[in-house]
Order: C-alpha cells, then structure tokens, then sequence
C-alpha cells in the first residue's frame, strides 16, 4: 500500500512591493510522503514570489513533479493550457531544464540545499541556451528557519521589498534574501 499525500493549508497575505502584488490567497498544497517541510515550505516561497496580480493570464498553481517527472514544482498555465512560467525547487538536472526552457516562456528554479552552489557550478555551462531560465539559491540557514513555520493550517503574512522576503506567522518571522545565480 502506498502512502498518501498529507493536506496543508495556508491562507497568505502577500504585499509584494518589488512587483505591486497585494493579494490574500487561500493555499492547499499536498504534501508528498518524501517531501520535508523545508522543500514544501520553498514551494510555497515560490507561489508568493510568483503568483500574478491578476488571473487575466491564467493563474499559478502546485503541479505534481513528485508524482509525475513531466511536471514542475508549480506552473502558470494561460487559459490555453500553454505553460507561460515553470518553476522548479531543489537541483534538477540540466536535460529537464533544458526541456522546461523549451517549454514555457520562463522557467525559474529556487535551490535551497547549501550544495547550491557546486549542483549550479557543474550545470551552468549546459544550459547557456536557455535564456529564459533563472536560479536562485536560498541560503540554507534561511530555508531551514522556513521550515520551521510549517503547520497543517498555517496564517502567513509575506512581505517583499527590495529583493528581501519576510515570511511570518503570529509568533515567528524569517528574513530571505534569494541570491540570483
């Protein structure tokens, strides 16, 4: 028998400055049995970081890259089903990028482990083709500081200025700043 997904819920209020996204957004991710808090909890950074103002262009949402190879962390899908930003966590391979980057109009990838840096250092190379792709490294102190946020049900407030994240709950708050690879 396999195990099943466990069910988080967060409600985000996002004030993203950076960009003049004000939105409050109900969220329900499922959590895959392998994935740690700390994967899922850059999931969630990522949908804050990237969901549109408005859904004219279609919307963002978790897709299912633990379950299925052929899908990303989250995408944002117009109306047509055509994949306008793919965005992955963790180190995937150069060969998905590349596939990801012919894909979609932009793909994204948000790397938190403190290998990082070497994983992007062996890679880069290979993917200098794909113009509309862009890493970044989350430090692994913060990413680690994240995780510690994570609950079944969780309020966040997310507040961006000036390329510095500030996820909080009622009791706790992580400073991020992402680092552009």
């Amino acid at each position: 028998m396999s195990l099943k997904a466990t069910i988080y819920k967060a409600q985000l209020q996002i004030a993203d400055m950076d960009r003049s996204v004000y939105a409050d957004h109900n969220v329900t991710i499922a959590r895959h049995p392998s994935e740690t808090d700390e994967r899922m909890m850059i999931r969630l950074l990522a949908f804050a970081l990237n969901v549109p103002a408005d859904d004219n262009a279609g919307h963002l949402e978790f897709a299912k890259d633990l379950w299925d190879v052929d899908e990303p962390a989250l995408w944002h899908k117009d109306y047509t089903e055509a994949v306008r930003h793919w965005i992955d966590v963790g180190q995937p391979d150069d060969k998905r990028l590349m596939r990801a980057a012919s894909r979609s109009e932009r793909v994204s990838v948000y790397g938190f482990a403190s290998s990082t840096h070497v994983w992007w250092k062996n890679i880069e190379n290979k993917l200098t083709r794909a113009n509309n792709l862009v890493v970044w490294q989350i430090e692994a102190t913060q990413s680690q500081a994240l995780a510690k946020l994570a609950e079944r049900s969780m309020q966040l407030q997310v507040s961006v200025q000036d390329g510095t994240i500030w996820m909080s709950t009622e009791a706790n708050s992580v400073e991020i700043t992402p680092i552009r690879l």
